[in-house]
């Protein structure tokens, strides 16, 4: 049988035209009767690299027990000219994380799919210490189960102090070993037996993996790269999930734990 957690991530082609542009890593995030496709805002849209797909594809399983059989899903990013993913900032700038909403109508009637709600966000930011053991679920360097369609884990742990925002941003530092295509991925850790009811996902979704960070300053030829990674505060997903005064595809109510540091942040429509 396999673990609910691995059917939450999905991998992501982004796509100019016909043209395959990159491969990065996206799960699913429940809220009410919306169901939305969450990734790092950098895999639909990055203004510095020049990397500007017009749609993307998902991977969707299509049956409960064969796992060998998936198929495409495919994401038009962009409707009469406005873009339809929302993305959020904070005092500190643009947040790289990125909503899609899916409709579910138009998803195939047998797909098996596994979603985070905010059941699974973390409440507490006292709860978590550095050090503390992580999973990140996603697809390095496109890697993954081709045969079932699987996501690979890597283990990580947290290298900040969980609720500060790192060096004024609203992510914290993960240790672990990353490659590209994991951009999008959820940063997970196990729920506590006596914690809440988390349903079929016994985990807490503490972060999104953005990206590797390292210094400029290194020597690359005498120093290892640090290994650190920026993990966004996963609690942002509650704001850019929530439709009260924003028009446009996406959202639902909740209650909203404390946004690390400074408190909620501004949805943006790009």
């Amino acid at each position: 049988m396999t673990e609910p957690l691995l059917l939450t991530a999905t991998q992501i082609s982004t796509f100019d035209g016909p043209r395959l542009l990159t491969k990065a890593s996206g799960f699913f995030f429940a809220r009410g009767k919306r169901l939305y496709l969450v990734t790092s805002r950098h895999v639909v849209l990055d203004e510095p690299s020049a990397h500007r797909p017009d749609r993307i594809e998902i991977e969707l399983h299509v049956d409960n027990v064969n796992l060998t059989r998936s198929t495409g899903f495919s994401v038009l990013l962009y409707r009469e000219g406005k873009s339809i993913w929302r993305q959020g900032e904070d005092s500190g700038g643009d947040i790289d994380v990125a909503v899609i909403e899916l409709d579910r109508a138009a998803l195939p009637s047998s797909a098996n799919v596994r979603a985070f709600a905010p059941g699974n966000l973390q409440a507490s930011l006292d709860d978590i210490e550095v050090g503390s053991s992580l999973l990140v679920v996603g697809f390095p360097l496109g890697f993954h189960d081709t045969l079932h369609h699987m996501p690979v884990v890597r283990q990580a742990t947290i290298a900040s102090s969980f609720g500060v925002r790192f060096q004024g941003q609203g992510y914290f530092l993960t240790d672990a070993r990353t490659h590209r295509g994991t951009s999008g991925a959820p940063v997970v850790m196990r729920a506590a037996a006596s914690g809440r009811n988390h349903g079929e996902l016994p985990w807490k979704l503490l972060g999104v993996h953005s990206a590797r960070m390292d210094m400029l300053t290194r020597d690359r030829q005498q120093d290892e790269s640090l290994g650190l990674n920026c993990a966004w505060y996963a609690d942002i997903l509650l704001t850019l999930t929530d439709d009260e005064g924003v028009a446009g595809p996406a959202a639902a109510p909740s209650n909203q734990p404390p946004n690390p540091g400074d408190g909620a942040a501004n949805t943006r429509l790009p």
